[in-house]
C-alpha cells in the first residue's frame, strides 16, 4: 500500500516542478519601471552596462551562459565560496569581477515585477530566488545580506546557506 502512495507523491512532486518551471514573470504596467530597458545596454559579450550607475553586470547568473542564459544550471554558493568564486572569475576579457554590495544588487531589482523581480530582457532566466551580496550583516558576523529576486526584497541570513550569484565590475 505504501508503494502506490509513494508513486502518487513522486508524480505530484514532478507535476509541481513542471508548473513552477512554466511560471512566467508577472509585471504591473501601472507601476513605473525602476529598471527600464532604457537604463541598460547589452554589450554583446554576455555583459550588460547599467547606464545609471556605470556598473557592468554579467548578464547570466553564475552557472548559466549562452543566448538568453539558457545553457547550464544556475549554481549556488555559500557566502565565502561566492566571494572566492567572484575573486577568481575571468569573463569577457576581465578579471575584475566581484560580488556586488547589497545596494548595487538591489539597484537592478524591477519593483513592478515579480517571479523574478528583474528586467528579463537584459537579465534573462534569472532564478526567482536569493542572490548573495558582498555586504556582511553589521550586528552579526555569521550573517550577510542578499536580494530575493522573487519579490525584490533585501534580507540577511547565515553565510553558510547556499545562494545564487550574479557578478559585477566597475565600468571602464
Amino acid at each position: 500500500m505504501a508503494e502506490p502512495m509513494t508513486r502518487t507523491l513522486i508524480a505530484l512532486g514532478m507535476s509541481l516542478c513542471m508548473i513552477s518551471a512554466q511560471a512566467e514573470q508577472i509585471c504591473n504596467d501601472a507601476v513605473v519601471a525602476t529598471a527600464p530597458d532604457s537604463r541598460f545596454q547589452d554589450n554583446g559579450n554576455g555583459t550588460v552596462t547599467d547606464l545609471a550607475t556605470g556598473l557592468i553586470w554579467k548578464q547570466c547568473a553564475e552557472g548559466l551562459s549562452g543566448t538568453r542564459c539558457a545553457t547550464g544550471s544556475a549554481e549556488t554558493f555559500n557566502w565565502q565560496e561566492a566571494l572566492q568564486h567572484a575573486e577568481a572569475a575571468v569573463f569577457a576579457g576581465s578579471a575584475l569581477w566581484r560580488l556586488p554590495n547589497k545596494n548595487e544588487l538591489a539597484s537592478i531589482v524591477e519593483q513592478r515585477c515579480y517571479d523574478p523581480a528583474i528586467n528579463e530582457r537584459y537579465f534573462p532566466n534569472t532564478p526567482s530566488s536569493w542572490f548573495w551580496s558582498s555586504s556582511p550583516a553589521a550586528y552579526q558576523s555569521s550573517e550577510a545580506w542578499y536580494v530575493h529576486f522573487d519579490d525584490g526584497q533585501v534580507y540577511f541570513s547565515y553565510k553558510y546557506f547556499d545562494r545564487w550569484v550574479r557578478l559585477v565590475r566597475a565600468g571602464q
